[in-house]
């Protein structure tokens, strides 16, 4: 039985993509949205580990601090303070795309993502993440 094509035709260059989430992932996020800005520091492991896995795969950042209708702070976009942060931190070079939506990718990445196996095994997930 021949593999089933996932990618759609003309997105060939996506199927080496990996889509990392920012806050909580790479940016410790233990402030939740506080005033806006990228205050948090890298994640232990994760600039090696996004030095290593771009030599690979395109690397997609998705946070929703990018996202269009969120307010601007300091003079800035969510976008320019996610740049500006990565620049800080030295991982800019590194990263192929920041996005607020969810990209097509090989795999992802995400500090409160649930993996799907079946839906009873998600609603028992859930059910004991929610207690």
């Amino acid at each position: 039985m021949s593999e089933i094509k996932q990618t759609p035709i003309g997105f060939e260059h996506e199927e080496n993509n990996l889509a990392i989430d920012f806050d909580g992932v790479i940016h410790s996020s233990d402030k939740g949205y506080h005033d806006g800005t990228c205050y948090g520091e890298i994640i232990l492991g994760a600039e090696d580990s996004i030095k290593e896995l771009s030599k690979k795969y395109n690397i997609i950042i998705f946070t929703a601090k990018v996202k269009p209708n969120r307010p601007i702070v300091n003079g800035k976009t969510g976008l320019q303070l996610v740049q500006e942060w990565l620049t800080e931190k030295g991982l800019i070079d590194y990263i192929d795309e920041i996005t607020s939506e969810k990209p097509r990718a090989k795999f992802y990445i995400d500090d409160k993502g649930i993996r799907f196996t079946s839906w009873e095994q998600t609603m028992n997930d859930l059910k004991n993440l929610d207690e």
